[in-house]
């Protein structure tokens, strides 16, 4: 009987869900179930080779306030648990990955959030990303309303795909390794800097056109299939880092629609956003200010005399600083349109003023046979207001 030769990759177990439960089922066993505690929040980031993964990283962190190290899977196959597992013959596939990768996502630094690089790379990694989050639901629901419930909120996943086509991508990687080789000379002749390493793909066009098309053909495909599932963001990493990041900043934007429980966004979504309050301010401005002089003109009138007479010459003593206080007890301002109309004034001139009313109890008379004193309320209106400062030359 002939023997048949088994394939390496044949020996790998390929099926996403085997993968995943054996992983999860040892993290159980080690962890406990209780103390699974992920990340709410996960970007994982991936790109056509030369988009600017590395370039960007730090951006897309600190535009959602991430303070931990990026997760870097390349990085973490040189950890000493996979090394251990290489050096004992042991393959280090997407069973691994996963397994290192989860485990490392638990370390309580990253409870907060967390951007991973380079992660899914395969269709059986895309899978396993798909049952995370399904585990991660089931964590929330399963400690809802118990001691534990803070620990375990609404996961948030982010696909965040930088994309450019082959050409672009050939070029920046044969730049890349171009730089590199200079900045190692330099380094060398110098004893200046440290080393850096130079991918042989990038010291290669047909090796970094294979590079590329492995992503396209096999990374790239399999991140398509998350579009139905996540937060998708495919981002356009052409053209400079300014407009890169411009369109990352349109595409991470928040939105409470789609990353809060139903039930808070349905009781916060009463209220407006604030763009929408400015989408036509202005127009509206002129509109009132119309309003004002057509239907209220004497108290239209009697409000820009109080600010031609007692505010401005105030104001005009802070132009330096931009920053006024001024204080009064005008009764004109009992009235709460009068006060809407001196905003809007001084809005329409290019200040920014804000009212507060402080009460304060006075004394108003003594009761001749109780000798007791009867207070009253007095009320002071406090307006801060803003404008540009004056540029004053230094030095």
């Amino acid at each position: 009987m002939e023997k048949k030769h088994t394939n390496i990759e044949d020996l790998e177990v390929k099926d996403a869900q085997i993968i995943f439960n054996s992983v999860w089922q040892n993290l159980i066993e080690e962890y406990g179930e209780e103390n699974l505690r992920f990340p709410k929040e996960i970007f994982w980031l991936n790109g056509a080779p030369g988009a600017g993964k590395g370039t960007n990283t730090n951006f897309i962190m600190q535009y959602r306030d991430l303070t931990a190290p990026p997760i870097v899977v390349s990085s973490l196959l040189n950890t000493p648990e996979a090394v251990a597992k290489k050096d004992a013959g042991m393959l280090v596939g997407d069973r691994e990955v996963i397994d290192i990768m989860l485990r490392t996502l638990l370390h309580p630094i990253y409870k907060t959030g967390s951007v991973v690089d380079g992660f899914p790379r395969t269709k059986v990694q895309v899978e396993c990303v798909k049952m995370l989050y399904e585990k991660l639901n089931e964590l929330k629901n399963r400690f809802q309303q118990t001691e534990l419930e803070a620990f375990f909120k609404k996961p948030h996943f982010h696909i965040v795909v930088l994309f450019i086509d082959q050409n672009e991508s050939v070029k920046r990687q044969i730049s890349r390794g171009e730089k590199a080789l200079l900045h190692n000379k330099e380094v060398k002749a110098s004893g200046v800097g440290e080393l850096i390493e130079v991918r042989a793909t990038d010291l290669d066009p047909t090796a970094s056109i294979n590079r590329y098309r492995t992503f396209k053909e096999k990374t790239y495909g399999a991140l398509k299939e998350l579009r139905e599932s996540f937060f998708y963001h495919f981002i356009n990493s052409h053209g400079s880092i300014e407009d890169v990041r411009k369109r990352i900043d349109s595409e991470l934007r928040y939105q409470g629609s789609l990353e809060l429980d139903e039930a808070t966004y349905d009781l916060i979504s009463v209220l407006p956003i604030a763009s929408s309050l400015s989408k036509h301010a202005r127009q509206d401005l002129v509109d009132r200010l119309e309003g004002y002089q057509k239907y209220h003109r004497t108290l239209f009138s009697s409000i820009i005399d109080l600010i031609s007479d007692y505010f401005m010459p105030i104001i005009k003593r802070h132009a330096i600083s931009g920053y006024s206080v001024v204080n009064t007890d005008n009764a004109i301002l009992d009235d709460p349109l009068a006060i809407s109309i001196l905003i809007d004034v001084f809005s329409e001139r290019g200040f920014h003023a804000i009212v507060d009313v402080n009460k304060e109890e006075i004394p108003h008379r003594i009761e001749r046979d109780s000798f007791e004193i009867v207070t009253r309320i007095k009320k002071i209106f406090r307006i801060r207001i803003n404008f540009k400062a004056s540029e004053i030359r230094r030095g």
